[in-house]
């Protein structure tokens, strides 16, 4: 096999690196890069163009998709030593660092050329973008709050999708990109908690592991509280609709619901709060707020 053909990743190493990315989990950011593209398209020329969407769609994968490789890679001797991720690719080998690294600057180059095809701005502002997705997996040797980190750098996704579509700075989506980053942070806080006696052991600093469950599961809710308000404002900002509304009261019970199923004490439904119910928040907005837009005069 020659060296340009093993630098090529099989189909079996291509399973194994989209499993380690987790490629399924781009629908807990890509709706609210949809939303915030959609609004600037109705506001635009009331016309959906799907060239720009697809260009947006590809940019927001490959970022991820790039963050994803990055976490894993950084983080393989912290997963190796916990044993709720010690099945992870890097760590049984199912996949090498070299040809981590490889999918990590493919997705990466796939971001940069998607920018570029889109405006000069989105070229421009690319490297900031990367930056954070890079700083988050150090976050957690250094700081108690590198759910912070990861919030910043999810805000991005509705506001790369405002500029994407008009090429100019829009204070709108920066208020979507807050809700969005706001949100993740605090399910991630949530997410946190199962590994608190593991992080304390092996030195990994979070909310839980310095602060205890309890907080963590407080401060998730207060950052989902300032998440609806923060989608309300949002809706205001941008004259929304009775469907958008009617999304943002789904989301609402949504919220409720996930802070039911999890108790400081109690963390057994911890994946169902983290997987199915935030993944139902980003599809249902979604779909209210392309409703909304269609109900107002957006032209497919």
């Amino acid at each position: 096999m020659s060296s340009a053909s093993a630098a090529i990743p099989q189909p079996g190493r291509t399973k194994a690196f989209l499993r380690l990315v987790m490629i399924e989990h781009s629908v807990f950011a890509l709706p609210f890069a949809y939303i915030a593209a959609l609004t600037a398209m109705f506001q635009l020329d009331r016309n959906i163009h799907w060239g720009r969407l697809l260009l947006v769609t590809v940019c927001m994968v490959g970022l991820r998709t790039f963050a994803m490789a990055v976490n894993r890679i950084i983080d393989r001797e912290i997963d190796a030593r916990n044993p709720r991720t010690a099945q992870r690719e890097l760590v049984t080998g199912a996949m090498s660092v070299r040809h981590a690294w490889t999918g990590a600057l493919i997705a990466l180059v796939v971001f940069l050329v998607s920018a570029a095809l889109l405006n000069p701005l989105c070229l421009a502002l690319a490297p900031v973008a990367v930056i954070p997705m890079v700083v988050y997996p150090y976050g957690k040797r250094f700081t108690n709050f590198p759910q912070a980190i990861l919030g910043l750098a999810q805000a991005m996704g509705p506001v790369g999708g405002w500029l994407a579509v008009t090429g100019t700075w829009s204070w709108d989506a920066v208020i979507l990109g807050l809700a969005v980053g706001v949100w993740i942070g605090g399910f991630d806080l949530i997410y946190a908690c199962q590994d608190v006696e593991t992080d304390r052991e092996t030195g990994v600093l979070s909310v839980p592991a310095r602060f205890g469950v309890p907080a963590a599961i407080r401060g998730a809710r207060v950052c989902h509280a300032v998440t609806t308000a923060l989608l309300a404002w949002y809706g205001v900002a941008t004259g929304a609709g009775a469907f958008y509304w009617l999304g943002l009261l789904i989301v609402a019970g949504a919220f409720v619901y996930e802070h039911t199923i999890v108790r400081p004490h109690d963390l057994s439904r911890l994946n169902r709060a983290f997987f199915s119910v935030n993944g139902f928040i980003g599809i249902a907005l979604f779909v209210c707020a392309l409703l909304d837009l269609l109900v107002r005069g957006l032209t497919v």
